[in-house]
């Protein structure tokens, strides 16, 4: 039974601080390049997930465990769409994090943002201060939820855990624009994960043509995407896709801005079929198309 006479902000405090202490045993940092170490979490038995945009070189990595030993990690793969990176490293008994979901993270929802550092776990809380829909990286990766942090994350805890007050790990914060605190949802996570342990890489569906806005008509009143460029050995040009078409729909939805394409480029669009709506030479008419995989560059 709870003392009545404890201060609750010393509970409260010890509350936050368990909290870090069991969840940090699963963070471990991450030496990946550059002058300051960042941080991964123990997502599958011997798979750690980091930032990608933190992780500045391909070999020689390293990891510092919980106890202070230093291991040398693999990166499986690489996702920059999504900002997760895949590392394989003995664990040598280090626990799995514990999974969560951020689906029921509410604006207001206290959240801990746990890395570690060279001489130990790092941590800061706050609150989630927004939570949203699915959104498209700058990069074209879908985020399964929006989640923006109203707290100071280190720059050595990138890559490190967002957790909840029952210490399950809803994703893995990021430094976002202005270097905003943001996290990758764990479903999205998952997903690449997944991928870049079965190929190495995350596909992307490609189009092979480069584009660019373009208002057209007499008196320009119309908008669509108009093609710039295209690869020879691409899906645009087996389609008969030419230099000059203005692309103005998918699938039958209006289309205005290379930013919309680029969202319908995602994983799922490899391999499936899509009419596009094009005006040629001031014509009107349909070309139908099977989106490619991105290649590998």
């Amino acid at each position: 039974m709870t003392d009545p006479t404890a201060d609750p902000l010393a509970l409260y405090s010890d509350r936050l601080a368990a909290l870090v202490d069991t969840a940090a045993r699963s963070v471990v940092a991450v030496h990946g390049g550059g002058r300051r170490s960042t941080s991964a979490i123990h997502w599958r038995p011997g798979i750690l997930v980091t930032a990608e945009e933190a992780l500045e070189r391909e070999d020689d990595i390293a990891v510092t465990l919980p106890d202070g030993r230093r291991l040398a990690a693999s990166l499986a793969g690489r996702d920059p769409s999504t900002d997760v990176a895949v590392l394989r490293f003995p664990p040598d008994g280090l626990p799995v994090a514990q999974p969560g979901t951020a689906a029921a993270l509410r604006p207001g929802h206290l959240v801990l943002a746990i890395g570690r550092h060279e001489g130990g776990p790092i941590a800061s809380h706050g609150v989630a201060g927004f939570v949203g829909g699915a959104w498209q990286s700058q990069r074209g990766g879908t985020i399964d939820h929006l989640l923006r942090l109203d707290l100071n994350l280190s720059p050595a805890a990138e890559g490190g855990a967002l957790v909840d007050t029952a210490g399950r790990v809803l994703g893995m914060t990021v430094l976002g624009p202005r270097r905003r605190a943001l996290a990758i949802p764990a479903s999205t996570i998952d997903r690449a994960v997944d991928q870049l342990l079965a190929k190495g890489h995350v596909a992307r569906g490609y189009l092979g043509a480069g584009l660019q806005r373009v208002r057209f008509g007499g008196d320009a009143a119309e908008r669509g995407v108009l093609v710039v460029a295209i690869d020879p050995e691409g899906p645009a040009a087996r389609a008969g896709l030419l230099v000059g078409d203005v692309i103005v729909s998918w699938n039958s939805a209006a289309v205005t801005r290379v930013r919309e394409i680029m969202r319908l480029l995602g994983t799922d669009s490899v391999g499936t079929a899509v009419e596009l709506g094009l005006v040629r030479g001031g014509q009107k008419l349909t070309l139908g198309i099977t989106i490619g995989e991105r290649p590998l560059r």
